[in-house]
C-alpha cells in the first residue's frame, strides 16, 4: 500500500504529538509507578514512529530499531525500574524542587524555544519527518528538566531515560535514524547503565536509608562541618 508523503507526515506528526503529551504527563506525574507506565507508553510511541518511518522511507534497519525499542523501553527497562522500586520500598509520591505549575510553564517555554531553534533546519530539510524535529528536541529538554526538578535519584534516572528517548527521536527525525550498529551500541549502553544504576541505588539506600538527593547533600555538609 503506497502512502503519500503528506499523509506520512501527518501520521508521524500525530505520533510525535503523543510523545510530547507523554513527556508533559511524566513532568506532571506525582506517583512513581505512574511515571514508569508513562515511560513505557512513550517507548511504545517511539517504536511505532520508527516502524512507520522505516516503512515509508524504505529503511529496513529501522524495523530492527523499532523492535529493539519495543523490547527495551516498553518491557525490559520498565520491569527493571519496577523491581528496583519494589526492592527499595519506595512508596511515597514524587517530590519536586520546583512547584508543578512553574515546572509546566518552563516545559511550555522549552517547546517554544525548540520551535524557534529548529526553524532553519525545518525550512532546509526535505525529509517527511522535518515537522517532528521540534517535538524531538523538546522531548530531550523536558527529560533534562525532569532530571533537574526531581529530588529522588530513581526519578532522576527516569528523566535521564526520557532524555535518551528524545535523542533517539531526534536521530529518527533528522536523519532517518543512526546506523544500526550505533543504535545497538547505544541500546546496550542504556541497558548496562540501568543495571549499574540499580546496584548503585541499593548501596545508597543501604548507606543513607534514603534516595532523596537533597537529604544526601545535607548529610555530606554535616560530615564536612564535623
Amino acid at each position: 500500500m503506497d502512502i503519500s508523503l503528506e499523509t506520512a507526515a501527518r501520521i508521524t506528526s500525530f505520533i510525535a504529538a503523543l510523545v510530547l503529551i507523554t513527556s508533559f504527563a511524566m513532568l506532571a506525574q506525582k506517583r512513581i509507578y505512574g511515571l514508569i507506565h508513562l515511560f513505557a507508553w512513550q517507548g511504545l510511541f517511539l517504536a511505532l514512529n520508527t516502524a512507520v518511518v522505516g516503512y515509508i522511507a524504505d529503511k529496513h534497519h529501522l524495523f530492527i530499531s523499532s523492535l529493539l525499542t519495543l523490547g527495551l523501553k516498553v518491557f525490559l527497562l520498565p520491569y527493571i525500574l519496577y523491581v528496583l522500586i519494589k526492592r527499595l520500598n519506595i512508596r511515597k509520591d514524587v517530590e519536586t524542587i520546583v512547584n508543578m505549575p512553574t515546572t509546566m510553564l518552563i516545559g511550555i517555554g522549552l517547546v517554544i524555544f525548540s520551535y524557534h531553534l529548529t526553524a532553519p533546519v525545518r525550512e532546509l530539510s526535505t525529509l517527511m519527518t522535518r515537522s517532528t524535529l521540534t517535538i524531538a528536541l523538546a522531548t530531550v529538554m523536558i527529560g533534562l528538566l525532569m532530571m533537574i526538578t526531581r529530588r529522588n535519584a530513581v526519578t532522576q534516572i527516569i528523566g535521564f531515560l526520557a532524555m535518551e528517548n528524545g535523542l533517539f527521536f531526534t536521530a529518527t527525525s533528522a536523519t532517518y535514524g543512526m546506523p544500526l550498529v550505533v543504535e545497538l551500541g547505544v541500546a546496550l549502553d542504556v541497558l548496562i547503565a540501568a543495571f549499574i544504576f540499580g546496584i548503585f541505588f541499593f548501596h545508597i539506600s543501604t548507606t543513607f536509608d534514603s534516595l532523596d538527593v537533597g537529604q544526601m547533600a545535607r548529610l555530606k555538609e554535616d560530615e564536612m562541618n564535623e
